[in-house]
């Protein structure tokens, strides 16, 4: 979901009686991307994350809130 603002936010969640999540920028989302994706899965080298390498990924970007950490 697309925000305009911390109140576009606190409204949506109250409207849909819900807590709030994580937020990450337009920025961030991209950094995520970049950097989950950036390795190529068809390689016979490739393995997935560990919970450790995921975490230093969502550190590195600034996702340090309680929500982020796995």
């Amino acid at each position: 979901m697309l925000f305009r603002s911390e109140e576009h936010v606190e409204r949506w969640c109250k409207s849909w009686n819900l807590g709030r999540g994580g937020l990450l920028t337009p920025e961030q989302a991209w950094a995520l991307a970049a950097a989950w994706y950036s390795e190529d899965r068809r390689d016979f080298a490739w393995r997935r994350k560990t919970k450790d390498e995921a975490q230093a990924i969502l550190d590195e970007i600034g996702l340090a809130s309680p929500f982020w950490q796995l």
